[in-house]
């Protein structure tokens, strides 16, 4: 007789695990993926990242390598602004669009004082300096301090909920209310005078829906969960309607054929750091990134620019 296996520390899904569920399943269902792996040699780069974090400046107003990087992306998208786009496509009748977006709003996913991950939509990085983008990543981690987390998620959820409503999908949204509000798998979120302590702290202070909506483009950073993984992504999922997503490795050592002094080819122990650019085929085919991978190449080959990025 086979002997049933007990269940053991079984959790029910929470919102966050709820929204990444249904995000990531949209995407794999519905968009086809198209990965590169991009290997540049930073070892430069990181030399003059290092010149740049010797700065004499108060510990709050110092630059990570997430800072940079997302610096790097943006002057990458800017000149593939293909890249930072939306896609809208009907399957059945086979129409499309793509809207090309001015704004570069960057869904970066970041740790929480609870260790879940949560996507944070980082807007407006287009117009911003280097100092500019660490004073703004600094205002999300202190505002995520006041937050709950349950309740600020539950807006975004119940606004996409509608949203789909709105464009006839009455069995998905009736599915998705009992789904979060009975039995079980009820997301509990906060209710009378905690709900009205809550609202009354000034949206200034803690995160609103604004901060977790959809950005343009969504950027992971695995590289700093792990400084000292040796691998690479080999592919990360795009969040429906974006059509392009990039997932930045950690910098390691790795054996790079470079020219002597003498114009002879030779194996140098280098700095390497993988990106993961992953794009929807339905928007954008092979050739239409190698402006953005050309822009990078600028960078890392002349990387004293990032000194010029300071306010």
């Amino acid at each position: 007789m086979e002997k049933k296996i007990e269940e053991q520390n079984v959790e029910h899904f929470g919102i966050q695990r709820k929204i990444v569920a249904n995000m990531t399943t949209e995407a794999w269902q519905n968009v086809p993926h198209v990965a590169y792996v991009y290997k540049p040699d930073v070892s430069d780069f990181m030399a003059e990242y290092k010149k740049l974090k010797e700065t004499n400046l108060p510990p709050q107003s110092k630059i990570t390598v997430n800072t940079l990087m997302l610096r790097v992306i943006v002057e990458g998208l800017k000149a593939c602004p293909a890249m930072n786009a939306h896609i809208e496509f009907d399957p059945t009748l086979v129409r499309g669009t793509i809207t090309t977006l001015d704004e570069i709003n960057i869904s970066l996913p970041m740790m929480l004082p609870n260790d879940e991950m949560m996507t944070i939509n980082l807007h407006n990085f287009e117009s911003k300096n280097l100092d500019d983008m660490a004073d703004y990543i600094a205002d999300v981690n202190r505002r995520i301090q006041k937050t709950d987390l349950n309740e600020v998620m539950f807006d975004v959820s119940l606004d996409n909920t509608l949203e789909g409503l709105r464009q006839g999908k009455v069995k998905q949204t009736v599915c998705r209310l009992v789904g979060s509000k009975t039995g079980r798998y009820k997301v509990r979120t906060l209710h009378g005078e905690e709900k009205r302590k809550y609202e009354a702290i000034p949206e200034n202070e803690r995160l609103t829906k604004h901060d977790i909506e959809q950005g343009s483009i969504t950027v992971s950073n695995i590289g700093s969960v792990y400084r000292e993984q040796r691998g690479e992504m080999a592919l990360i999922e795009i969040v429906p309607p974006q059509v392009s997503a990039i997932a930045v490795g950690a910098v390691q050592d790795a054996p790079v054929v470079i020219k002597n002094d003498a114009g002879e080819k030779e194996i140098a122990i280098r700095q390497i750091m993988p990106l993961t650019i992953v794009f929807d085929h339905r928007a954008l085919d092979c050739g239409d990134i190698v402006p953005f991978i050309k822009k990078l190449d600028e960078i890392f080959e002349n990387p004293e620019i990032i000194h010029t990025w300071r306010r």
